[in-house]
């Protein structure tokens, strides 16, 4: 079985102009993934897609299992429950520690 190896590169930020490292690993995991080469260093990477999450509206809602005030990116419906962070999580590990019904 062939096994493509990779090598360190180094890239230059198409933002910014600095040189940034692309390494090994993360060829490997771009690949494994589809992704194409970046064409930002890490900082910029991060600064554009912070840019992007700051644009998003947020909607104050009532967590529907402790009450308590939080924001989510999506517009609630009334007919659907919407919980905080800690509560959703722990609504998560319930689901999935529950016993799959089985259908015929």
């Amino acid at each position: 079985m062939f096994e493509n190896t990779y090598q360190d590169i180094e890239l230059t930020c198409a933002d910014c102009g600095c040189t940034f490292v692309f390494s090994a690993e993360e060829q490997e995991f771009y690949a494994e993934k589809g992704f194409a080469t970046p064409k930002r260093c890490p900082n910029c990477r991060s600064a554009r897609k912070k840019q992007r999450h700051n644009g998003r509206k947020r909607y104050t809602v009532n967590c529907s299992k402790c009450g308590c005030e939080t924001t989510v990116p999506f517009k609630p419906r009334e007919d659907k429950e919407v919980y905080c962070a800690e509560c959703y999580k722990s609504v998560k590990e319930q689901e999935q520690a529950a016993p799959q019904e089985v259908t015929e």
